[in-house]
């Protein structure tokens, strides 16, 4: 099965801790993600809460 958002961090590093941070946001099954739809992901130390806009051309991921 092909993996439906490739693009898509499942967890990414905590900027105020360093921990990881795992997405929380149930991404559709059948509809599509939207340039400037938000990821909100929560880090598994410090529990802080990070909402990351969905950018399908940024380059930096």
């Amino acid at each position: 099965m092909t993996e439906r958002y490739p693009d898509i961090d499942r967890q990414i590093v905590c900027v105020d801790c360093l921990e990881t941070a795992h997405l929380i946001t149930p991404l559709p099954e059948d509809d599509d993600l939207y340039p400037g739809d938000i990821l909100v992901y929560r880090c598994e130390a410090c529990l802080d809460r990070w909402d990351i806009v969905y950018d399908p051309d940024d380059e930096l991921g």
